[in-house]
């Protein structure tokens, strides 16, 4: 189906005005402070959500929605999860990794905030986290891509190649241009689109097919197990899917956010307001896809497209339900889910590059506008790599998605609390429960699995080797526990 003209100028204005807000905040960045956080500079509006929206990827309007469509309610369990998960880590990780975050050197990373909180003369936990953080958000960015490319596939009729590089190619640009600020910007304005799509297209489908309660015995005559919570459920399959939550605690681009605040103060309003809107995407993503069965089912003729692809529920209902202006703002939604969370995996990358990798081992005394310019060409150097691993039209944007996540919170997970938790922790410990934690994902996944979410023998495994190896190695300095011990002060003082 080739796209009407309302629809494209819909995504050229959007696109448009993403690259602008690209421009206005490449005139802010005048260090790599700037580029890779804004300048610790992010209002508490803003860090809410542009946490939700780096968070919230194609997944939400393409994935979900599509888990819900084929197997009904019982696949809400990963978005039950996820709130907990997200919410817990509002609670005791943000305000904390914004202080002590401050107290170890400044750090603008992660791989720099375990250096200096361990005091890790060695410099192997920069290497091992900025490694961890470049293989596994590769993936995830590959991810972003191929959910951009089945957008531009789906709306306008390309092939997947064409399709491929016209999603690609927006967010590349405006995080090359802006940064972190141009990155927090516009997800703010991606999260405000996200949420009025969710919010209003499970409405009209319900209102198209005769209300609520013909919409209920709709989904009823498809198949009366859509209601069942536990459908075809294990309590395995419950508990892995509940374990998406559990991700939280080690994702670098929403940690970063929390890191970007202007001051510990703002947590609490940002949390307040990224749990609003969290629950409200999920439940309108969750609703697409539940509603969307009994529309499908009345509509058989038009649902070929959904039929071959699950994926596709929210974009097919949004291109027959609404006019064409409408639709093409909706179809923006995902575009803006698919371009925040992408913009902001590619700026960790960057980040893990510059400051890790270049700035540690390379050039040390190197110019602040030098590292912002090496920043840029990572930035391209990990969007080229992610396109490549997105050239097979075979990929599933939650399988891959999966897998990423569950590196990360394995591997950063249990590191990051403890450490903000802890004081006795030690660099030892910290190495040992990342080396276990991605060990145990990637052994799990592939060899062990047993129906059960790798995230979660990650987390166990790697939480106790952190115990383990601490408790038996070298104790911290004075100077480590002191540091924590101010930054924990500071914290509770607010």
């Amino acid at each position: 189906m080739t796209a009407s003209t309302p629809m494209l100028v819909t995504f050229v204005v959007y696109i448009a005005a993403m690259v602008l807000i690209g421009l206005i905040a490449y005139l802010r960045t005048k260090n790599l402070s700037d580029y890779i956080l804004g300048g610790r500079s992010l209002g508490s509006f803003v860090t809410a959500l542009s946490a939700g929206a780096s968070d919230m990827s194609g997944w939400l309007l393409m994935g979900l929605p599509g888990a819900i469509f084929v197997a009904g309610i019982s696949e809400s369990w990963i978005a039950i999860g996820l709130v907990i998960g997200a919410y817990l880590n509002w609670l005791f990780v943000a305000g904390r990794l914004r202080v002590q975050t401050e107290h170890n050197g400044n750090a603008l990373t992660l791989p720099d905030y375990f250096t200096n909180r361990f005091e890790d003369n060695s410099r192997i936990l920069r290497i091992f986290s900025a490694l961890v953080i470049l293989v596994f958000f590769t993936i995830y960015c590959a991810s972003g891509v191929v959910a951009g490319a089945r957008l531009f596939e789906s709306t306008f009729g390309m092939s997947y190649e064409t399709a491929l590089w016209a999603g690609a190619a927006a967010t590349i640009a405006y995080t090359f241009i802006g940064g972190f600020l141009a990155v927090s910007w516009t997800d703010t304005v991606q999260a405000t689109l996200m949420i009025f799509a969710l919010i209003l297209t499970p409405v009209v489908v319900m209102i198209a097919t005769g209300g609520f309660d013909p919409a209920m015995a709709a989904i009823e005559a498809v198949d009366a197990t859509n209601f069942d919570m536990l459908k075809g459920a294990t309590f395995v399959g419950v508990i892995s899917l509940m374990a998406w939550g559990l991700g939280y605690f080690g994702q670098p681009h929403i940690l970063a956010r929390f890191m970007a605040a202007d001051s510990v103060k703002s947590i609490p309003a940002a949390r307040r307001i990224s749990m609003t809107w969290m629950i409200l995407t999920l439940a309108g993503a969750v609703a697409v896809g539940f509603f969307g069965i009994a529309y499908f089912a009345a509509h058989p003729e038009v649902a070929g497209p959904v039929a071959e692809n699950p994926e596709r529920v929210f974009i097919e209902l949004a291109k027959l339900l609404f006019n064409p202006w409408i639709a093409g703002i909706l179809l923006s939604a995902i575009l803006a889910a698919v371009m925040s969370t992408l913009s902001c995996q590619l700026l960790v990358c960057s980040s893990a590059l510059t400051e890790d990798f270049y700035k540690a081992f390379l050039r040390k005394d190197a110019s602040q506008t030098e590292l912002v310019w090496v920043g840029r060409a990572m930035v391209l150097l990990v969007a080229l790599i992610a396109i490549a691993l997105a050239a097979n039209p075979e990929n599933r944007v939650l399988g891959l998605v999966s897998y990423a996540w569950a590196g990360f919170g394995a591997a950063f997970g249990p590191v990051v609390i403890l450490s903000l938790l802890w004081k006795g922790m030690t660099r030892n410990g910290a190495l040992a429960g990342m080396l276990v934690g991605a060990a145990t994902v990637i052994v799990w996944k592939n060899w062990i699995g047993l129906g059960l979410y790798e995230i979660i023998p990650g987390f166990i495994l790697a939480t106790l080797a952190i115990v383990i190896f601490s408790r038996i190695g070298q104790a911290p300095s004075h100077s480590m526990l002191s540091r924590f011990d101010k930054a924990e002060s500071e914290y509770k003082s607010v």
